[in-house]
């Protein structure tokens, strides 16, 4: 029988509708007093949509229903008055993405303190010093100058801080928070997790922690709730769901995720899970073959004493005073039909080499040599002509593709722009050829970017960097937005293409565990610089630099 003076949170039948069409279903679940639930699913699950209703936080089309007690004071019965005396008070969120959740225009000291004033009759100054002591309880450097600055002046992982804190600085009962880790390096993402189970046992709040990832929900959450398509289909305590998962979406979720200690020749989807009799066939069993010596092939592309500067400080005449080395002195080679992975925290130069390479920053020294070609050395119109040879996929799909342009005329533009199919119906019929490689219906051509899922966005952007018949694709943080089942059937795509067409790729990301899945070799990079270099599995299982260990010991394990 449970303990009534223990719950803090009880939740009875919550249901959500929007014009009628439901998409949170007779929700149940309790919330004990220091204790943390949590909540994982797939996008679109209605995961995030349970617990914005709970702080009055939809939109005015949706309709809810059901029961949310707090303490014995019903939710969802509340007006916007008492909605905004519980919001910060007694429930307070951290948002997804901080840099949108945070007022660019507003300092974060300022907005902290704002919400502090909000609740609490206190005066400018003592809220300040508060809000400087819970700068110090989130662990953020310098926090006089934190206060001070604004969020585009501070890290991706110094803004959740400062998310935390002002989730925090009123004391709330009860804290949500919705992918707090998603965006972020898995060092980053450690720290924060580690962080919030500190603050947790301090403070004895009771958290609602919402993920995609498993993985991640693993090292935080003492009760699970699994939801598919706005029901959930699993729930009870951690241990059991993750090592005895009796639900077969939950048994995806778990294995779609690329295994730390082997590299099979697909992943297994959530799909083969749901619908078994459709997906016989188990590719999973066999690891991946690994291609000859790469010493015995010519290299593709030759980076030597590559340097990548921005000019951080000019004076009144347009000259460069202070510079900040993005890219440092780097070599390497890559060879045909290998994958490359190239991993480092934010701000290690990645993407910058990446683009370096591709011309679209330009380099300050250094040479670019690709099948015999100096890149760097190419006007504009020559490399133009090349652009058809080397492609990029990048992090964002949504940023990356033109909303007012249909999936069939993205896909149609490069074949267009650079002549290779002349007439309409031809590159339509190439299009839709494209389209069924890398897994999107017919039907689908013309449909417009908003029409479609964040995979199968990535999966047109995918489809426009093959148009071309590439010989190298650089994927520039290609699967991080994603959900990890959508993550599984990218990087099985992505291998499938190389094994079919011979693609070379070099694959960017923060995340060693999706790096050593799909690549042969493995390059670290830390403030501009090369600190190793080696085979995958050998990078692996012996690092040899304690960057690399750190990254490695940061990936979230079961």
């Amino acid at each position: 029988m449970m303990d009534e003076k223990n719950v803090i949170l009880q939740v009875r039948d919550l249901t959500v509708a929007f014009d009628e069409h439901t998409v949170v279903d007779k929700v149940r679940y309790t919330l004990k007093r220091g204790r943390t639930l949590g909540i994982v699913g797939e996008s679109g699950s209605g995961k995030s949509v349970s617990s914005l209703a709970l702080l009055g936080l939809l939109p005015k089309n949706a309709s809810v229903s059901g029961s949310a007690l707090l303490n014995g004071t019903e939710l969802l019965g509340l007006d916007e008055k008492g909605f905004r005396e519980i919001r910060g008070k007694c429930i307070s969120m951290i948002f997804q993405e901080p840099m949108t959740s945070l007022n660019p225009v507003q300092k974060c000291g300022a907005q902290v303190v704002e919400m502090l004033r909000l609740h609490e009759k206190v005066k400018y100054e003592e809220a300040r010093q508060r809000a400087l002591r819970l700068f110090e309880g989130v662990m953020l450097p310098r926090p006089e100058k934190i206060f001070d600055s604004y969020p585009h002046e501070i890290s991706g992982g110094q803004k959740q801080r400062v998310m935390i804190a002002m989730a925090l600085i009123c004391n709330p009962d009860i804290l949500i928070a919705d992918e707090p880790t998603t965006a972020l390096d898995v060092t980053v993402q450690k720290t924060i997790l580690d962080l919030l189970r500190h603050l947790q046992q301090k403070h004895s709040i009771s958290v609602i922690f919402i993920s995609h990832d498993l993985g991640v929900i693993a090292q935080i959450a003492d009760e699970i709730m699994v939801m598919y398509r706005g029901v959930v289909v699993e729930q009870g305590v951690a241990k059991d769901i993750l090592y005895h998962p009796s639900h077969p979406y939950t048994c995806g979720l778990l294995a779609c995720r690329p295994p730390l200690d082997s590299r099979p020749r697909r992943l297994p989807t959530v799909e083969q899970f749901l619908n078994p009799q459709q997906h016989t066939s188990n590719h999973g069993s066999q690891d991946i073959d690994r291609s000859p010596a790469i010493e015995e092939r010519q290299p593709l592309l030759m980076v030597r004493d590559l340097n990548v500067s921005y000019p951080l400080k000019k004076n009144f005449f347009g000259r460069t005073l202070k510079s900040l080395k993005a890219v440092n002195g780097i070599s390497f080679d890559v060879y045909r039909g290998e994958t490359l992975g190239l991993v480092g925290e934010s701000g290690c130069g990645k993407t910058t080499l990446g683009r370096a390479l591709l011309r679209l920053v330009d380099s300050a020294s250094g040479s670019i040599t690709y099948n015999g070609q100096r890149l760097d050395c190419m006007s504009r119109k020559e490399l133009r002509k090349l652009r058809s040879r080397i492609q990029i996929i990048f992090q964002d799909p949504y940023s990356s593709l033109n909303p007012r342009m249909t999936a069939g005329q993205t896909i149609m533009e490069p074949l267009q722009t650079h002549s290779i199919v002349t007439s309409h119906s031809e590159r339509r019929k190439k299009a839709l050829e494209l389209m069924d490689s890398v897994g999107l219906r017919a039907e689908w051509i013309d449909r417009y970017p908003h029409e479609f899922s964040g995979g199968q966005r990535q999966r047109i952007c995918i489809a426009r960097a093959l148009a071309l018949n590439p010989e190298l694709v650089v994927c520039d943080e290609s699967v991080s937005a994603l959900d990890v089942s959508v993550q599984a059937q990218v990087l099985n795509l992505l291998n499938d293409l190389k094994e079919q067409f011979g693609y070379t790729y070099i694959f960017i990301s923060h995340d060693l565990s999706v790096v050593h899945y799909l690549s042969d070799r493995i390059m670290v990079m830390q403030e501009g610089r090369i600190v190793e270099l080696a085979d995958a599995d050998s990078l692996y299982s012996n690092p040899e630099t304690p960057y690399t260990k750190k990254l490695l010991e940061a990936i979230p394990r079961i």
